[in-house]
């Protein structure tokens, strides 16, 4: 039994999807790795991670502008606004979501879909640097 462990460090340009399948498939790669389980943690609560379509553009989009519909900035609304009227929302998106993805690994790769991509998304209107720390164990 084999694992390592690391971090991804991911630009955002604010609130968005961004997708960084490629480096992790990368990172999995450099393993060694060939059968056993991939985990991403995002150690942020303004930020999520989610597998999702890769190919249309406007799937993230939608998936955008519904969760700012479901969770929008209105100053009104919420109590928690330390670092501005996005904050609150952004933690709202976050428990949501997900911070935490497992992937099995398969012949040396996370086993993906055809149109699946690994996204961090952003819920802040700031650009940030954000950090998924992952980690794969098998053989």
């Amino acid at each position: 039994m084999r694992q390592a462990s690391g971090t991804l460090r991911i630009d955002t340009h604010g609130q968005g999807l961004v997708e960084f399948t490629d480096a992790v498939l990368e990172w999995v790669a450099d393993t060694g790795v060939s059968e056993g389980l991939l985990t991403l943690f995002c150690r942020h609560t303004s930020a999520s991670l989610l597998i999702q379509e890769n190919a249309a553009r406007e799937v993230r989009a939608d998936i955008q502008d519904y969760f700012a519909t479901i969770a929008p900035e209105d100053p009104e609304r919420y109590r928690h606004d330390d670092e501005g009227p996005d904050d609150m929302p952004a933690h709202l998106r976050t428990a949501l979501t997900s911070v935490q993805l497992s992937i099995p690994v398969r012949e040396g790769q996370p086993v993906l879909g055809t149109w699946q991509g690994i996204y961090l998304f952003e819920h802040r209107r700031s650009p940030h640097r954000r950090e998924v720390s992952v980690h794969v164990i098998g053989e």
